[in-house]
């Protein structure tokens, strides 16, 4: 049995082509199994990390790899919060997409709505 973990990489257009070269490449490269499923005409990719469970390893090579995901959909003009939300997975591709002002303005919201910091404490906007 494989587990198995999803991200939402959203990239209309022409760079879809190129983002599933991109996915290819990581997966060999960080020799992990990448199965990617998509809603390709509206962009949405949901590249899914088969890992055998219990190996740390396969892992984190999986975790580095997710990470070159997130940072390639960002370069060709993605985003990672396209369709699922962001998720403890994809907090650090959130901060890198919205930038620092982005990030205090939510925070400054969130802050107004739960000003006991009661909703969701110690997660992505906390």
């Amino acid at each position: 049995m494989n587990r198995w973990t999803q991200l939402t990489l959203t990239r209309r257009g022409s760079a879809m082509a190129e983002m599933l070269t991109r996915v290819e490449d990581i997966a060999r490269r960080n020799e992990v199994r990448i199965a990617t499923i998509a809603h390709a005409g509206d962009g949405n990719l949901h590249p899914l990390f088969l890992t055998p469970p219990g190996d740390e390893v396969a892992r984190v090579a999986a975790q580095t790899a997710f990470e070159e995901l997130i940072d390639a959909a960002l370069d060709l003009g993605g985003t990672v919060t396209g369709e699922h939300g962001v998720g403890l997975l994809k907090r650090t591709g959130m901060c890198k997409e919205l930038g620092p002002e982005v990030l205090e303005t939510q925070k400054a919201i969130k802050g107004t709505l739960d000003p006991l910091g009661l909703f969701n404490p110690g997660k992505v906007i906390g």
